[in-house]
């Protein structure tokens, strides 16, 4: 019934129904808030990322000689690109949800979020899965122009695809609890610089795990950037240096860890609740 024809007979407007999941407001969230926000700074949020790693592969690569061999099988190059290609997409993942959450309280617009008829967990899983979206968007155009260039088999799309999404949900939800434990843009760039990069630095992008010295194997073992890095390697090249299906559980539960500890943030208004 329209608002006129309610007037005209005197009878309420009926209240909009949602069934189990508000999957209309769940839409926009992901959709207008997440992902088109990020395409609409599109040169800076997906070709900054692109070019700075297509230049750090190639000085890297160029410096080291990239036809020289990584393992009786792999190339400098082929053994390099995965783990660009990975943490570049779980950083693009991780800045994407924390800047939207910090920008969304900084502007008060997280109140709007807070007050539309969307569940805490409905919240979670827009913000993260559009800021996971913007991290595979970011991934895919990078191993795209990597393939154009370097050999890369592709030995199992599938799997490729499974350790992307789960690495940039995994650091879409380290993204979110940052951004709603930031109150300044400082907090953010020290979780980045102090939690980001050194997981990144120690993940086996530039180094085989066999390289480490004993002892220190847990530094990259315990380390899901690692897992997820050698995940995506052994999906494009077939080379892996730990187990897969150790990693995936590893991924898995850590993802859904931080999905629990997100939605009851949410669900309290910590730090985002005035």
């Amino acid at each position: 019934m329209s608002l006129g024809a309610a007037r005209e007979t005197g009878k309420p407007r009926a209240a909009r129904r949602y069934g189990a999941v508000n999957w209309r407001g769940l839409w926009v969230l992901y959709s207008r808030k997440a992902v088109l926000r990020f395409l609409r700074y599109g040169l800076e949020s997906i070709a900054g990322p692109v070019a700075s790693s297509c230049i750090f592969v190639l000085v890297f690569v160029l410096a080291l000689d990239g036809g020289r061999a990584m393992s009786p099988d792999l190339t400098l190059a082929q053994f390099v690109v995965p783990g660009i290609v990975m943490f570049t997409l779980a950083q693009v993942a991780f800045d994407s949800a924390a800047v939207m959450i910090i920008h969304d309280k900084q502007d008060g617009v997280i109140q709007d979020v807070l007050m539309a008829p969307l569940t805490p967990l409905e919240i979670v899983v827009g913000y993260s899965l559009g800021a996971a979206t913007n991290g595979l968007l970011t991934g895919g155009i990078l191993l795209l122009i990597f393939a154009i260039f370097i050999d890369l088999p592709f030995v199992n799309p599938l799997m490729a695809i499974a350790f992307a999404l789960g690495g940039t949900v995994l650091f879409a939800m380290v993204g979110m609890i940052v951004g709603i434990w930031s109150e300044r843009w400082d907090h953010f760039s020290a979780a980045e610089t102090f939690l980001v990069m050194p997981l990144g630095l120690l993940s086996g992008t530039f180094f085989s795990l066999e390289r480490v010295p004993a002892g220190f194997e847990w530094l990259l073992l315990g380390n899901p950037m690692f897992h997820a890095i050698n995940g995506l390697r052994a999906a494009l090249t077939g080379h892996s240096d730990a187990s897969l299906w150790l990693g995936a559980g590893m991924i898995a539960g850590l993802s859904l860890l931080l999905a629990a500890i997100t939605w009851r943030l949410f669900a309290l208004g910590y730090r985002i609740k005035s």
